[in-house]
């Protein structure tokens, strides 16, 4: 039961209560008042045992016009506290629905600010620490709630943009350095060498080089992700999916792994570079930790108005309860691990993840019962964000 039905409940049964408690005590001093006088038995009783010479002649239609007039009464003090009874009910009714409606007005006015600092969190858990309450009104309750909820966003607003500047800028810094390192193994590559040995290492460090430039490049990319998109525009994912395919065939022909992609148009709105990386992340996750001889399904389509992308890939067996950890940044499958590899850097679903999150998008991991995953992702179509 929502919090405004339940103070309307509240609310309009302590008016009822009251209202009944009210009627009771009108009822018993009415009551009481009304049999407080007039005529009663003992009167009658009282004529009666009065001599012939103190009463007139016709002692008996006296006492029997007073009886009556007793009985009379009685049936009109009943019928006044009936009266009573019943339209005090009737108007305790009649006020009690107009009070359940003035209460269901009223609570709606009080929660209001609630609604105000719920749609600010939900806004705020999609990353949009932008957003602020700005609650107007008397300094209540309510008022410092929103004001202490609205410093708090600040501090955080502060902090992730602060942590994305310095994401951003020690990447950009990295990748001059690596750029002069590769340049010089590059012609330190070039030059003659008769045993080899320079070779060799100049080869090894070159390797190392590009994990390391790659490892940069994710990081731009994961920091680039963090915030919504500001100019969105149209892209179709099924053009993306078969430009990305063609990208990595030879990867996956070393690999091993055939990929097979179905793609219906599939419109959405967004930055058509991160989708691509979104998209070629996908796949490369799928050939690197797949198996000789794996598959890879990739489908594009269009789903009540959502843009939906879904990979199918086959490979070792992945526990349910391990899939959520694969979204964060530098962990593996295969228990998780944090040691580089030749797989990746892993960034890669980190990537996907964040990219997801700044297009308002949705994404779902399952594992496949013969190992390997199942993702699929939802995107608002085109025209809808």
């Amino acid at each position: 039961m929502k919090l405004r039905t339940r103070l309307t409940v509240l609310y309009g049964g302590a008016f009822l209560l009251a209202g009944s408690v009210l009627i009771a005590v009108v009822y018993f001093l009415v009551r009481e008042r009304l049999y407080a006088t007039g005529l009663t038995r003992t009167d009658a009783a009282e004529l009666g045992s009065m001599s012939g010479a103190q009463l007139p002649p016709d002692k008996d239609t006296v006492i029997a016009l007073v009886n009556s007039l007793i009985e009379r009464q009685d049936a009109t003090r009943a019928a006044t506290l009936e009266s009573l009874l019943v339209w005090s009910a009737v108007a305790l009714v009649l006020v009690g629905v107009f009070a359940v409606g003035f209460g269901w007005l009223m609570a709606g006015r009080v929660l209001r600010p609630i609604e105000a600092i719920t749609e600010t969190a939900r806004r705020v858990a999609d990353r949009n620490l932008h957003e602020r309450i700005n609650l107007a009104g008397p300094g209540d309750e309510l008022k410092r709630l929103a004001d202490t909820f609205d410093e708090m966003l600040e501090r955080l607003d502060r902090s992730f943009d602060g942590q994305r500047r310095f994401v951003a800028n020690a990447s950009h810094e990295l990748r001059t350095p690596l750029a002069i390192n590769r340049t010089l193994l590059e012609v330190a590559a070039a030059r003659p060498d008769p045993d080899g040995r320079v070779g060799d290492l100049t080869a090894n460090l070159l390797a190392v080089n590009v994990r390391h430039e790659r490892l940069i490049d994710g990081l731009l990319t994961l920091a680039a992700s963090e915030n919504p998109v500001p100019r969105p525009a149209p892209v179709d994912l099924a053009d993306v999916v078969a430009h990305v395919a063609g990208q990595l065939t030879g990867e996956a022909v070393d690999a091993g792994v055939t990929v097979s992609v179905d793609a219906s148009p599939a419109f959405t709105s967004g930055d058509a570079m991160l989708l691509e990386r979104l998209v070629q992340n996908l796949i490369a996750n799928g050939i690197r930790h797949n198996t000789k001889g794996g598959t890879i399904d990739v489908a594009t389509t269009s789903e009540d108005g959502k843009a939906v992308l879904t990979v199918t890939n086959t490979g070792p067996h992945v526990p349910a309860y391990e899939i959520p950890a694969l979204f964060q940044p530098f962990r593996r499958g295969e228990g998780n691990d944090r040691v580089e590899s030749a797989r990746g850097v892993g960034l890669g679903l980190s990537i996907v993840d964040a990219v997801v999150r700044a297009h308002d998008g949705r994404i779902e991991v399952e594992a496949r019962d013969g190992g390997g995953l199942v993702l699929r992702v939802e995107l608002e179509g085109e025209g809808r964000r």
